[in-house]
């Protein structure tokens, strides 16, 4: 292959991306956090952090244990709300040349269709990644994600608040994903994004209590790549729209895998913890790979899995 660059650019539900590697919600604040870390314009797109109607302190401490590989979080989504997003972290967002992806939640569908038709109003957001992996207050307290009427109903309400495009974050504690992928595409997602993290606990032996004041959370590093890998293979065989692949992304060559394995673009979250410049070298391993193996786009990577 001559000198000349591979093409990395992807498009996602109509957003042009520069590159594919995004960096993934509640790992990386509102993005001005790493501003002084790392060159923000060089990621392919941000995803900040989960946003309600209303601000939420999140859970009482403590909320983070380190595991083998990875990493038990019960933040409890803990955010501004979307009044004070709309002040005080878009108009820095609006300098960036990166897109911005604001990532929703509620406990209600109705709560959902709220924020979708406020996010729609707002310049400088690209497109809306709702979270489907919280309670249905309304249902008893079953989570969205693990049902493919109740994914739907989300997706369907959201959609008709917004032209922005819908991407429907997945939750990976379900019996079949591929079942709540096509549900979420059929009510109008624009594109898919899994995995989200695993539900997990820790104990304390001395105490005999869980290491968590909230007693579970969810698991997310390394640990959860295979799982995360395998679920992508399944819904990009599955779904028309993009697959955006999350968990436990450290290295180029493990975002390789996720593009080999059906993914169109990829997210970075737990590894940002460690490494605030992870993003930006996983784009660079992956420009090199491309040029290494005389791939001249990356979407002629994406799904060649051979088995």
């Amino acid at each position: 292959m001559s000198n000349a660059t591979a093409n990395t650019a992807v498009t996602i539900g109509g957003i042009a991306l520069k590159n594919p590697v995004m960096t993934a919600s509640g790992t990386f604040g509102y993005a001005r956090e790493f501003e002084p870390l790392i060159d923000l314009n060089r990621l392919g797109a941000i995803i900040v952090k989960g946003l309600a109607l209303k601000p939420v302190k999140g859970n009482p401490p403590p909320r983070i244990v380190e595991t083998a590989c990875g990493m038990l979080n019960a933040i409890g989504l803990e955010n501004v709300g979307i009044d004070a997003f709309e002040a005080e972290k878009v108009p820095f967002l609006r300098t960036l040349r990166t897109p911005v992806i604001a990532n929703i939640y509620g406990t209600s569908v109705e709560e959902y269709a709220g924020l979708a038709e406020r996010i729609e109003s707002i310049d400088g957001i690209a497109a809306l990644e709702v979270n489907i992996s919280c309670p249905n207050v309304k249902a008893g307290g079953i989570v969205f994600g693990v049902d493919p009427l109740a994914a739907a109903s989300v997706v369907a309400a959201v959609r008709k608040k917004t032209r922005k495009p819908v991407i429907v974050k997945l939750s990976p504690n379900v019996t079949d994903v591929s079942v709540i992928a096509r549900s979420v595409e059929q009510a109008g997602a624009d594109a898919v994004s899994l995995i989200n993290t695993l539900a997990g606990m820790a104990i304390d032996i001395e105490t005999r209590r869980p290491r968590l004041a909230n007693i579970t959370g969810g698991l997310s590093g390394p640990a959860i790549k295979p799982v995360a890998l395998r679920m992508v293979w399944q819904v990009a065989r599955t779904v028309r729209v993009p697959v955006i692949g999350i968990g436990g992304i450290r290295r180029a060559e493990d975002a390789i895998e996720f593009f080999i394995a059906g993914a169109t673009a990829v997210q970075i979250g737990t590894a940002n913890f460690i490494d605030p410049r992870t993003a930006l070298d996983v784009i660079a391993g992956i420009e090199c790979y491309l040029q290494q193996h005389g791939i001249r786009d990356i979407a002629d990577l994406v799904g060649t899995l051979e088995t």
